[in-house]
């Protein structure tokens, strides 16, 4: 029967032909680098992503922020290049460069035809290992960041996601939001900044995924070449670092209702309850729950809530997972009004799947829509590269298309009966933002069953 494929850290070269005729290869490099690639026939773009697996989780109570704030810091200048030259160098291919933080990783990434990979290598190379993080951009970066905070903190649903994870999650460190607060930038010093950057970004902790059309050999050469040349130790013998826990840790947090009050037309109501881990064998089956529930024109969160009862305009399900905790919730914008009454019917609708369970009709509608966009979205390099990343960093697997198809193929009416009851019997939390008031949330028990 197919299988995953297995990335032991101690493994140090991989090729391996996957779904698509596409070739996955991975080196592990004696300094603890490691370099995955999926060349993709036909394709005309490469995607370059520089990984490091530290994230908002990873930071030290006095430097929140500070994973975020190093990521804008990188893209400021080096001793080679100034901000202007690392802009100029994508703007005149017309490629494309950014860069994400999320709660467990920091990637670095570009996208470029072909023939400029080498110049994406080099340049991110660059970035990563040789930021000159100087002081006077650094308070003018954290200008910019204040800002970005907010405007996060302008939009409702923004705020809303925010506050439910730090209510669901409690004090475990993936409840922190990812920019840290406007008190915790203000106070970030230039000295926590680089203490991270040092700590962090060594050749054990990089992960580079290339995905497109690319030659696996020339890429390792040129990633080594260049982080060589701008001073990084590969001579030095080193084991990868070892990937996080994955038992999932308990949780203190207890149910909470909060509301943020916001003279606003609509408010933003979202309820969440502790989901899966992202290496929890039964993923598929919580796609699946929250596509039924709520991920599409035709769930029942949108037929009810929208089409038949006009409360909403958008109104979703999703699942958020990590190393050794998980989320999972329900969003809608809505009347202030309506407010209880669509908690009610969100409520009753999960119940109804976890007491009644699903439909066989159901079940393969849904399997058609997950397969089919697992299978547009690998169309996109972008997606390929990230793939490469999390399989690397978080999963130690790599799951090709064919096999993403046969998991979702096995997934029945029963298994997600079942999740659905072991979800609905965890503690809920609800968070409405906009001009409500506390007694709206009073309908939100101890769990979605209650």
């Amino acid at each position: 029967m197919p299988t995953g494929i297995s990335l032991p850290l101690d493994q140090p070269a991989l090729d391996q032909t996957i779904s698509q005729g596409a070739r996955l290869r991975r080196t592990v490099h004696p300094s603890g680098l490691r370099i995955l690639t999926e060349w993709v026939p036909g394709a005309a773009s490469t995607s370059v992503g520089f990984w490091v697996a530290v994230g908002s989780r990873d930071e030290d109570r006095i430097a929140y922020g500070s994973t975020h704030f190093l990521e804008h810091l990188l893209f400021k200048g080096t001793p080679r290049r100034s901000a202007m030259d690392i802009a100029v160098a994508f703007d005149r291919v017309g490629g494309e460069h950014n860069a994400m933080t999320a709660k467990e990783h920091t990637c670095y990434y570009a996208k470029v035809q072909d023939r400029d990979v080498d110049m994406a290598i080099e340049v991110l190379a660059d970035m990563v290992s040789s930021s000159l993080i100087d002081e006077s951009e650094f308070d003018v970066e954290r200008r910019v960041i204040l800002e970005e905070l907010a405007m996060a903190d302008d939009d409702p649903h923004d705020v809303a996601h925010e506050r439910l994870t730090e209510a669901v999650l409690g004090d475990h460190p993936l409840g922190r939001p990812i920019g840290g607060t406007p008190e915790t930038i203000e106070a970030a010093s230039r000295d926590q900044v680089v203490s991270h950057y040092q700590r962090y970004y060594r050749p054990e902790e990089l992960v580079v995924t290339v995905a497109g059309a690319l030659d696996h050999d020339r890429v390792v050469d040129q990633v080594l070449r260049a982080l060589q040349e701008y001073g990084w130790p590969l001579h030095t013998t080193s084991a990868p670092v070892p990937r996080r826990e994955t038992a999932r840790q308990d949780l203190t947090a207890s149910p909470q209702r909060r509301t943020v009050h916001r003279p606003l037309e609509q408010a933003m109501v979202v309820l969440g309850t502790p989901g899966l881990t992202q290496t929890d064998p039964r993923r598929p089956a919580a796609g699946v729950l929250a596509t039924v529930l709520g991920g599409g024109m035709s769930s029942r969160l949108f037929q009810e809530v929208r089409e038949k009862r006009g409360l909403a305009y958008s109104v979703y399900a999703y699942a958020s997972q990590y190393s050794d905790q998980g989320l999972f919730g329900m969003a809608a914008g809505t009347g202030p009004t309506h407010v209880p009454t669509v908690i009610s019917v969100m409520k009753e609708i999960f119940s109804d799947i976890a007491s009644e369970g699903i439909t066989d009709e159901e079940l393969a509608r849904t399997l058609g829509n997950l397969q089919g966009a697992t299978s547009l979205a690998l169309e996109n390099t972008d997606a390929r590269m990230v793939r490469l990343g999390r399989s690397e960093i978080h999963l130690g697997e790599f799951v090709d298309r064919d096999e993403a198809m046969r998991r979702l193929d096995q997934v029945t009416v029963a298994d997600v009966q079942a999740l659905a009851q072991e979800i609905t019997s965890q503690p809920l939390s609800a968070v409405a933002v906009g001009a409500v008031e506390e007694s709206a949330l009073e309908s939100v028990g101890q769990s979605v069953a209650d």
